[in-house]
This record gives C-alpha cells, sequence and structure tokens, in this order.
C-alpha cells in the first residue's frame, strides 16, 4: 500500500484518513493546527504520521480536505511543494444556504484549485458525494470522480479501489461542476426525508 497525505483535519480528513489506515495505507496528516493534526493522527493510527504544513507532502495523493473557500489559498500556499502530485479535491461550494453553489456559472472548486495548482500537479475531483459519517462505516459504495490526467485518475482510482470503493469516471475537469451539483442534490435529498445515511450511485440495469 501507500502513503496518503491529507490536508486538513475535519470530518471529512478523519472519515478518509480512518478508512484508508483501515485499508493497509500509511497516512500522513497536514493541518495549520499541528496539535489538531496530531489528534488525528493518533485517532487514525495505524502507522499515521504528521508532516509540516507547507512542506512537500509524503503522497504522491494528496487529498486536500479543507472548506472551499481555503482550498485554493491552501493550494497556493503550498506552491511548487504540490508539484508532481495528484491532487483530490473534495470540497462542495455550497452557497449560504446550500441550495446552490457558489462559483460562477461554468466554473467549479475543482477547476479554481487546478488553477492554483503549481505545473505538473494535476487535480481530481472525488468523494464529495460521499458525507462522511456514511464514508466512515467502511462499506462499498460508488465514488465518482472527474479530471484531465487519465494517470492522475488511475492511481486515484486504485486508492479508491484499495478502500472498497467503485470509481465510477465522469470525465475530464469540466464534469466536476456536475459532480458539485450532486453534492447539492446529496443534501437536498438528506434535508428531505432521505436522511444523511445515504450515497449516489450508478448502477446498469
Amino acid at each position: 500500500m501507500a502513503t496518503i497525505s491529507i490536508i486538513g483535519s475535519g470530518n471529512m480528513a478523519t472519515a478518509i484518513g480512518t478508512r484508508a489506515g483501515k485499508h493497509g495505507h500509511t497516512v500522513e496528516i497536514l493541518s495549520r493546527d499541528a496539535a489538531k493534526a496530531q489528534a488525528l493522527a493518533d485517532q487514525i493510527g495505524n502507522g499515521a504520521t504528521v508532516g509540516a504544513f507547507g512542506t512537500t507532502p509524503t503522497g504522491d495523493i494528496v487529498i486536500v480536505a479543507v472548506p472551499y473557500t481555503y482550498a485554493a489559498a491552501t493550494v497556493k500556499d503550498y506552491g511548487d511543494a504540490l508539484r508532481g502530485k495528484a491532487l483530490v479535491d473534495i470540497s462542495n461550494p455550497f452557497n449560504a444556504d446550500a441550495s446552490g453553489v457558489a462559483t460562477s456559472s461554468g466554473n467549479s472548486a475543482a477547476q479554481e484549485l487546478a488553477e492554483a495548482a503549481p505545473e505538473g500537479a494535476h487535480v481530481v475531483k472525488a468523494f464529495n458525494t460521499i458525507f462522511g459519517n456514511v464514508l466512515a462505516q467502511d462499506k462499498p459504495m460508488d465514488a465518482f470522480l472527474a479530471g484531465d490526467s487519465a494517470e492522475a485518475k488511475a492511481s486515484v482510482s486504485v486508492f479508491l479501489q484499495s478502500l472498497d470503493l467503485r470509481p465510477v469516471d465522469a470525465g475530464g475537469l469540466q464534469m466536476a461542476t456536475a459532480l458539485e451539483w450532486g453534492g447539492i442534490l446529496l443534501v437536498g435529498l438528506a434535508g428531505n426525508g432521505a436522511g444523511f445515511n445515504l450515497a449516489l450511485a450508478a448502477e446498469v440495469l
């Protein structure tokens, strides 16, 4: 298995990191709050480590698990330290009441992240259509992804499969817009009777 680096120490970082640790990966946590990073690494266990925020992550796959409002700025702060990495954007750019997206028409959070990333880093949208509490159940489920780099998508797909998730490729990074609206759909379903113990899936009939 591989080392997976996660920038962030919140609920999604916890869910992804815990599942990755259970499935044999070494997890590296990077956070502006070193104490929170250490606490999360201790909680994940399975050899999880803490890296210094802003330094080159150990993993070839770097999961940017911070809220949308901070994601692009965080990638800019890392700069060339992310060169050559597959950056997984998990954010949903919700507006104030989660009834729509805060991004401009035709744009996505993932595309904004790609603009902020250094040359040689490739952004893959993934995990944004799975609630953290559902991911933490460690059950098989679909994980939609999108990206322009076939190599980066292949690498992320292998990682997803190792977590007992089925990667479902939606296409190029422009499809991140649709996936982010998928996140809106998921919240809408959850808030209108379906509850938060659900996940989106694709089924071939």
